[in-house]
């Protein structure tokens, strides 16, 4: 799934996508361990499909949470680091 279709759904429409790609990849290790799976590539992109899912709804509910920071302020400069090179 792209992530604009996941962008576009609620929260409770993320924890559905969830629930539902998680079962699937059950669903999927289940046939790996009876030797039923023909196409092993489907595991990766279905774990790929549940962090994408994670990553969107992790950052709903972080924006929903915190305000927006300005660019420029949340940027803190920092000192220069002494590396202890030997000679």
């Amino acid at each position: 799934m792209k992530t604009s279709e996941l962008r576009a759904k609620d929260s409770a429409g993320l924890v559905k996508e969830v629930s539902e790609l998680l079962k699937a990849h059950f669903g999927l290790r289940m046939q790996k361990a009876t030797q039923q799976l023909t196409n092993h590539s489907q595991l990766g992109k279905t774990r790929r499909d549940i962090a994408r899912a994670k990553t969107i709804q992790a950052e709903a509910k972080r924006a929903a949470t915190s305000p927006a920071k300005p660019a420029a302020a949340a940027k803190k400069p920092t000192a220069a680091k002494k590396t202890g090179a030997k000679k």
